[in-house]
């Protein structure tokens, strides 16, 4: 979906300042009407230690986040993308596409990249079959050859799990840059041009993170709603830590990897073990970990665009998000070893208060569900509205984002999956925490 003109920004802010309105009004009829039960509930707080630690820590944690949250409106609006650079400019590239049981899609995505706008003598193409049982391996063979293209294909025995697969390109790319892209993906001509130039330009970049787009956004009723959240993630928060060259994890499903940032990390990413177990999951957030700790910046591409697939149903997509979290559990210990220390040059306060937000958020997890829990048993329908309303109040950045940039009418799906999040997907993070050793790709 490209972005709005200015009149459509102009006439989107006005859906944003009445939103904005409506819902503060409607936040002081609610209180007024309900005042005598609410303060029932205050009074059954402030006499539960637990209520009272956990409202005093809330509102501690509620305060950090608007003030990062303001300090990342800054970045975001000070954030530039690097423009493309000329063809004689433009580094060797390896394109490394792992599959897995993705049948046609995987020619799709072969299909986007071989009609790049990326010279030829400068690409080649990897597409790495991790042990497919259905017909994956057929559509890479027609592929090869239906294109006119550099293409490597390399198949493996058996399934091994994406970080081999991967580890697998990496060894056989000959190119100065590695780019990453899932196999159910589709990029635009202009993506890979994009995607490299950061490397050319800026001296101290390591890696950098793509654009990642809902592809099936329309398909289905999950996807249309993440879609605002996606884009949030990315194309607002994404940008401001680009700002810092602090981009937390470079997606699996489109990232660019300088050959002399990664190429002496390959054997400890490959060996990495969490609690003594071979770590199978957050290969991308693993290894865009220890490209910082090796002092190198992470950017973020706005323009460099790809279109991927998200679960459609809610145990594939609760699947995924255990997947996710446990990774960020894991790398955010990791990342502990080092964030305080003399890792790369320059000032770190920032990079290290996003981290203690980070820790923040996982440390509190687990006392702020059983707190409402606790509410919802003893207040219910109390409980239930206030958190609605939270929802409201909460979601309402990125509503505002998405409908200056995008289309105000789809931005208001956020709310529905902000209220669907809570009260289906609130034990997501918790139960990550307590399983963080539990492996496995899940969703496959």
């Amino acid at each position: 979906m490209a972005p709005t003109s200015k009149k459509s920004k102009f006439q989107n802010s006005y859906f944003v300042a009445l939103l904005a309105l409506v819902l503060i009004a409607g936040a002081f009829i609610l209180a007024n009407q309900l005042e005598n039960k609410y303060h029932v509930v205050y009074l059954f707080t402030q006499n539960n230690l637990f209520l009272k630690t956990i409202a005093i820590l809330g509102t501690i944690l509620l305060a950090s986040n608007l003030l990062l949250l303001s300090y990342f409106t800054y970045l975001y609006y000070t954030y530039k993308p690097i423009n493309a650079v000329s063809d004689a400019s433009l580094p060797t590239c390896s394109v490394i596409i792992p599959a897995y049981n993705e049948g046609k899609l995987v020619y799709e995505t072969l299909q986007s990249v071989v009609q790049t706008n990326y010279p030829f003598e400068k690409l080649e193409i990897i597409v790495v079959d991790d042990g497919s049982t259905d017909d994956t391996w057929q559509w890479i063979y027609k592929a090869h050859q239906d294109f006119k293209a550099p293409i490597v294909k390399h198949q493996l025995t058996k399934n091994s799990g994406k970080r081999q697969a991967l580890y697998e390109a990496f060894k056989m790319g000959k190119g100065d840059v590695f780019i990453t892209i899932d196999s159910d993906s589709i990029i635009e001509p202009e993506t890979l041009r994009l995607l490299t130039s950061p490397f050319v330009t800026q001296q101290n970049c390591g890696a950098v993170a793509g654009n990642v787009k809902i592809r099936n956004a329309q398909h289905a009723l999950l996807p249309k709603m993440l879609n605002v959240r996606f884009i949030f993630s990315f194309e607002f928060i994404r940008a401001a830590q680009s700002r810092l060259g602090f981009v937390l994890s470079t997606p699996g499903a489109l990232s660019a990897y300088k050959r002399e940032a990664i190429e002496s990390l390959l054997e400890p990413w490959i060996t990495q073990t969490f609690l003594g177990k071979i770590s199978d999951i957050g290969e991308d957030r693993a290894l865009t970990t220890m490209v910082f700790k090796n002092g190198w910046n992470v950017l973020f591409q706005k323009e460099a665009r790809v279109f991927t697939n998200i679960p459609t149903g809610y145990k594939q997509l609760y699947k995924m998000f255990l997947r996710w979290e446990r990774s960020n559990v894991r790398e955010l210990l990791y990342m502990g070893k080092f964030i305080f220390t003399d890792f790369r040059k320059g000032n770190k306060i920032a990079e290290r208060i996003i981290y203690l937000e980070q820790c923040m958020q996982l440390l509190f997890a687990i006392p702020f569900v059983l707190a409402w829990l606790l509410l919802l048993v003893n207040f219910p329908v109390l409980t239930i509205i206030t958190t609605v309303v939270g929802c409201f109040f909460s979601t309402s950045e990125k509503v505002s984002f998405y409908a200056f940039n995008y289309k105000s009418t789809e931005a208001i799906w956020a709310y529905s999956y902000s209220i669907f999040f809570v009260f289906t997907l609130f034990w997501v993070v918790p139960y990550s925490i307590i399983t963080v050793k539990k492996g496995g790709w899940l969703t496959k």
